[in-house]
């Protein structure tokens, strides 16, 4: 059977470099003995190397390409194949519940909803390794008053440690991508409640980081009710990239105080 073709419409840029495969493979060891599910993954360049680890492995491919060439390749898991969008999937039925790794060189156009995806089934994924851009990988690793500092960084730092492993150069890709990418960890944290209204910790960090460049003050005034005190609070003079994830967690509580006090009319 032919090599797959790549396809943009899918986001797929295929590593041909075995070493860096072998790497990327090898960040799933610091989680040992947990299933681990692995999204896109084209021709198994990185399957190949997940396989010898002899854990229960399952592979998400969407392109029906791809689905035919893991079967006739890498008949030892035929039945592992599952021929589907991971974005539409219920993940608490893949391994029946229990918890798993999930790892890949994830698809570029839609890694972040990818890890928007993970946080809806952060108590399933106490582990999650690949790669991705660069770009996007370093907006998830920022820390606060950096300008990549973003909803990305915020709402995964809140639940997960992150670790920026490694770059990837763009000439070892078929095709190449016009990016670098990076790989990257993230490893659940002690963290079981944030000691907030989590939906309104959303709204918050959704709604400052989506007008990043004006103050808060200006931001927030969709959620906060107007005449309310704490309007006048000095944290309302920074941009968002300037806070932690404890620092939202705190603007949160003041600004459910507020709405309790003062409910939006």
């Amino acid at each position: 059977m032919p090599l797959v073709r790549p396809k943009k419409s899918l986001g797929q840029h295929f590593l041909k470099d075995l070493q860096i495969a072998q790497r990327i493979a090898d960040t799933v060891d610091v989680c040992p003995q947990l299933p681990i599910l692995e999204v896109g993954p084209g021709m198994g360049v990185l399957t190949q190397f997940l396989i010898p680890k002899k854990r229960d492995l399952k592979v998400v491919e969407l392109d029906t390409e791809s689905v035919a060439y893991l079967q006739e390749h890498f008949p030892e898991i035929e039945d592992k194949i599952i021929a589907n969008d991971f974005l539409k999937m219920d993940l608490s039925k893949v391994f029946e519940g229990q918890p798993f790794l999930l790892t890949g060189n994830y698809p570029y156009n839609i890694s972040s909803q990818i890890f928007f995806k993970m946080l809806e089934y952060k108590d399933l994924i106490p582990c999650c390794t690949g790669m991705i851009q660069k770009e996007v990988a370093e907006r998830i690793a920022a820390t606060p008053g950096h300008k990549t500092n973003g909803i990305l960084s915020i709402l995964i730092q809140a639940w997960y440690r992150v670790e920026y492993l490694f770059t990837v150069d763009e000439h070892v890709f078929n095709p190449p991508p016009k990016v670098k990418s990076a790989v990257i960890r993230m490893t659940r944290n002690e963290t079981t409640d944030l000691g907030c209204d989590e939906k309104l910790f959303k709204q918050i960090v959704k709604t400052t980081f989506n007008q990043r460049r004006k103050q808060m003050r200006n931001s927030i005034q969709t959620i906060l009710p107007k005449d309310n005190p704490f309007s006048n609070d000095p944290i309302l003079n920074l941009r968002p990239e300037q806070l932690s994830v404890h620092e939202f967690i705190d603007l949160t509580n003041r600004v459910d105080a507020a709405l309790k006090d003062c409910p939006v009319k």
